[in-house]
């Protein structure tokens, strides 16, 4: 996906940004999935091997094969030891590089709305799964304030800062994914909301979390001013933090599957 790596291409960075919370929610989607154990397993968009670990915890996979654009993210991916005997090659969404009918399952986890055409992503996905198996995926909800990083996106807004979701976050509707899906073909489409609750220790964690310069919030966080950066912090130390110092809210992400037809 050559789509995706000018975000997201420090693997390290993006698991303090993102990793527990990515987990928690793949925890939750893999959960409704309930895909029986010994499948062949496609992660698309696998980044830095935080869902690649968390699908050979769950399914015991016969086999898993993690892709992404971002060989800096495959990197971390490799030394993940959850991740030991799946393989990571770079690859894109949009032209995956396998035969028809190679795996059992294929997902996408916090990536759709970064495919440039998400509907011929999912069609590829269709030709590379057997008839029968499973295709999913899911994504924070972007125009709903779903995304870890809204406290830090709306105090943005609040400063007049250019937008930062990435072009494509509209796909992370759950009315537009169950459309997606059924323009692929796809059949016995379902789609669920996935709610989980963020905590941190102090303003010290989240900030320290929330502002590394990967993916759009952050690149437009480097952007900004010394002055301008203190102002955001200011804000959201006014706002975030309950009275013994921590932090808690809520995200969500939108989650849809269905099979290919058999």
């Amino acid at each position: 996906m050559s789509e995706k790596p000018e975000f997201f291409a420090d693997g390290q960075a993006y698991e303090r940004l993102m990793g527990r919370w990515s987990r928690l929610a793949g925890d939750i989607f893999l959960d409704w999935l309930a895909l029986p154990k010994g499948l062949r397993w496609l992660d698309i968009g696998c980044g830095n091997g935080a869902f690649t670990e968390a699908i050979m915890a769950h399914g015991a996979p016969a086999e898993t094969v993690g892709i992404d654009p971002s060989e800096g993210q495959l990197a971390y991916a490799r030394n993940r030891p959850g991740a030991k005997g799946a393989q990571f090659r770079v690859a894109g969404a949009q032209e995956l590089p396998f035969a028809d009918n190679s795996f059992d399952a294929a997902t996408m986890a916090l990536v759709i709305s970064f495919v440039p055409d998400p509907l011929q992503a999912v069609r590829e996905m269709a030709r590379v799964v057997r008839p029968g198996g499973s295709i999913a995926a899911y994504m924070w909800g972007f125009p709903g304030g779903g995304l870890p990083l809204e406290p830090i996106q709306a105090v943005l807004r609040s400063m007049g800062a250019p937008n930062v979701n990435p072009p494509g976050y509209e796909a992370s509707r759950q009315d537009r994914m169950r459309a997606i899906w059924a323009q692929a073909g796809l059949q016995a489409v379902e789609t669920r909301v996935i709610r989980i609750r963020l905590h941190y220790s102090s303003f010290d964690d989240f900030w320290d979390s929330n502002s590394v310069p990967v993916g759009p919030a952050g690149k437009a966080l480097e952007l900004l001013s010394p002055e301008r950066r203190e102002q955001l912090k200011a804000q959201l130390r006014k706002q975030l933090p309950q009275p013994d110092g921590t932090i808690s809210y809520e995200a969500f992400a939108n989650a849809v599957k269905g099979h290919v037809p058999a």
